[in-house]
């Protein structure tokens, strides 16, 4: 099995925030197949992908395969960058060359000389800060803040972005000179729900990093718990699953995780699930959820509408788990109508407390 890690935390056990990768799906061997082809060449490149599922990992496995590897890699979050300190933070200033700069400093270019610079979130990257980038890329020479003199540097550009750079240039957001520039060497990082085969591999890694009783028996996951993270869509990519197998470990017992070990976070998959239902409910011959409700038979007939437009959803979504959505759903409403109070939605739906606390730890309510 091949895994990437950042490599300043692979060789410990010290717990850390960093993502791997896993190259056990065909779509991931076939996107390890690119990064071998492309790490040897002096080219820039340009790598799509959702948040979460890995760019600057790919982006120091492209570094440590080229003839740059022994340089400095350098990585900058272009959306961190504030437009009044962003010219500086990337060519460097000289003293004086504003109110602070007491000492002359260099820059991330400077910094990447005979290296490799990562540009994280490019098209974050506003458009006069675009303009000077390309004008380095054409120059190879930067001008720090407060100079007039040019500085020759050697330096490769991997960007990465999780927006349509194109559609970004459409915009005008985004400038085409810089985009072309940039695209020479692709790659598109699949997101994690699209490389099933990775999940496992990668959970069983993240158990190891962040088990970190050395003399415990190694977690194991049982096979329910298993099902349970291979349905899930993962909109939060290898971050997500990190978190998610972090939480698990922290509270599985007898050294088996178990499903009510895994907690998804509502926050990414409210977005996505509901929003991709609430469109396919829309349906103009339906009534109304909203109708008034004067009898049984009324009642009745809504129910029976409303759960056939979810169930026709559902076949459109094969990833959805229908039955969990709608007891997650059934709770999280009377658990809001109850105002919060445990003990009244416990009343309400006629089981326990005990019942209710689950549910709502599970759909992290708590």
């Amino acid at each position: 099995m091949t895994i990437l890690t950042h490599p300043y935390i692979l060789p410990t056990r010290r717990v850390e925030k960093a993502t791997a990768t896993v190259f056990e799906d065909p779509l991931s061997k076939a996107l390890l197949d690119r990064i071998q082809q492309i790490a040897p060449s002096e080219a820039n490149a340009l790598i799509i992908g959702e948040t979460g599922t890995g760019k600057e990992l790919v982006a120091r496995q492209i570094h440590a395969l080229s003839n740059r590897a022994k340089g400095p890699f350098i990585a900058v979050n272009c959306g961190a960058l504030t437009e009044t300190l962003a010219e500086s933070e990337l060519f460097g200033h000289e003293k004086g060359a504003f109110t602070g700069a007491i000492h002359s400093r260099v820059g991330w270019f400077e910094a990447a000389h005979h290296g490799t610079l990562f540009l994280d979130e490019i098209g974050d990257l506003s458009l006069p800060m675009q303009v000077k980038l390309l004008r380095i890329l054409q120059e190879r020479e930067i001008v720090r803040v407060g100079s007039l003199k040019p500085i020759p540097i050697n330096v490769r550009i991997i960007a990465a972005t999780n927006v349509d750079l194109e559609q970004a240039v459409l915009d005008g957001k985004f400038r085409e000179d810089l985009f072309y520039r940039l695209y020479v060497a692709l790659l598109q990082i699949p997101k994690l729900a699209d490389r099933r085969d990775d999940i496992l591999p990668l959970a069983n890694f993240f158990i190891e990093r962040y088990q970190t009783n050395p003399h415990s028996t190694t977690l194991r996951i049982s096979a329910l718990a298993v099902k349970k993270l291979i349905q899930h869509r993962w909109p939060g990519n290898i971050r997500e699953l990190e978190n998610t197998i972090h939480h698990a470990v922290l509270v599985s017992q007898n050294g088996v995780i178990e499903p009510e070990d895994i907690s998804f976070s509502n926050l990414l998959n409210n977005t996505t699930y509901r929003g991709h239902i609430s469109s396919s409910l829309e349906n103009e011959d339906a009534p109304p959820f909203a109708a008034s409700i004067h009898s049984t038979q009324d009642a009745e007939q809504l129910l029976q509408a409303t759960f056939q437009r979810l169930f026709l959803a559902s076949q459109q979504l094969t990833e959805l788990n229908i039955n969990e959505l709608i007891e997650e759903q059934f709770i999280r409403s009377a658990y809001t109508y109850c105002q919060y109070n445990q003990v009244h939605t416990a009343r309400m739906l006629g089981v326990t407390r005990n019942v209710i606390r689950t549910r709502l730890l599970k759909y992290a309510l708590l």
